[in-house]
């Protein structure tokens, strides 16, 4: 496997980056996890003596853009309606050419959106389960076409919010009210059954890839974020096949628009060992439980220097 290799970091003085905005909290399903997360990288960047402050959800970072005062903004908010992962801030931030970490608005809103992404990657040819959109009416006879099991979610959440694993007919009204509690199209893809790996993103090398190994049958919410016996191998693959899983999660990160920093989920079919794309994340975790640090730091990269690496992305051109 070859070895990944970093370029020198950009800046060592802090003050090059001048007022940094921690954007945090926010107004989605995935608030808390976002305060958590954002907690994190305030410490880390205000430990490396970097001028950073908390700044919570859009409006408040709308208010403090307005009076000036921000030179850069670090993005950690979560999920959509909002949070920072639907184009919606970064269009603000745009606005008033204020650089920020992450994905611009293209690729913030087409990632966000998981049915408008896997097109783009099915005309592309990469591999990712086939799908239908559903709704109360269509979802037993896009069952019927797809083939159970299918898995039953929004289309615009994340986190794991919202979503069924459907292994019989029975099953499939309750999956489609579930995720019909949230914004958007609902989504139903085939059930991929074998091994859940992520594959983290930093500028653009992709990172060891991370086998998830739940206690329970899924890695549900619970096993993400709360419970402590999920287990997490990483690398999670070993000689071609983690090469090939890096390259495509690379590729299918670049064909979704995305830039900076990102996590791609991946599956990978137990009977052909075949993976498949699941979906990307643009502004991912940062908690005692999140995977980019984890492939971070088997990388060499410690959360702070990871922290860091993702802040300078910022010096480079404006998104604008």
């Amino acid at each position: 496997m070859s070895a990944l290799t970093f370029p020198p970091l950009r800046a060592t003085d802090p003050a090059v980056f001048g007022r940094v905005a921690v954007l945090l909290g926010g107004s989605s399903s995935e608030r808390e996890v976002s305060l958590d997360s954002g907690r994190n990288v305030l410490q880390a960047l205000q430990s490396r003596g970097v001028d950073a402050f908390a700044v919570d959800g859009i409006p408040a970072l709308a208010r403090a853009l307005a009076a000036g005062g921000v030179d850069r903004v670090f993005n950690i908010l979560h999920g959509h309606n909002g949070g920072g992962e639907d184009g919606i801030v970064q269009g603000l931030m745009a606005a008033f050419g204020v650089p920020y970490t992450g994905s611009d608005v293209l690729g913030s809103a087409l990632s966000m959106d998981k049915i408008r992404t896997k097109q783009v990657w099915l005309s592309l040819g990469l591999p990712t389960p086939q799908y239908r959109k559903v709704t109360a009416q269509n979802v037993h006879a896009n069952a019927a076409e797809l083939g159970l099991p299918v898995v039953v979610k929004p289309a615009n959440e994340g986190s794991s919010v919202g979503i069924s694993r459907v292994t019989d007919d029975a099953g499939l009204d309750e999956a489609v009210a579930l995720a019909a509690r949230y914004d958007g199209q609902l989504l139903m893809e085939q059930m991929v059954v074998g091994d859940e790996l992520t594959v983290a993103i930093l500028g653009d090398v992709a990172l060891p890839s991370i086998r998830i190994v739940p206690k329970g049958q899924w890695y549900d919410y619970n096993a993400k974020y709360i419970a402590e016996d999920t287990q997490y191998l990483c690398p999670g693959l070993d000689g071609a096949d983690e090469e090939e899983i890096r390259r495509i999660a690379l590729a299918a990160f670049r064909a979704a628009g995305c830039r900076g920093w990102g996590r791609v989920d991946v599956m990978r079919d137990r009977t052909s060992g075949r993976f498949f794309l699941l979906e990307v994340n643009t502004a991912p975790g940062m908690t005692s439980h999140s995977l980019v640090p984890k492939a971070a730091a088997q990388a060499g990269i410690g959360f702070e220097e990871l922290v860091w690496r993702v802040l300078e992305q910022t010096l480079e051109a404006s998104h604008a």
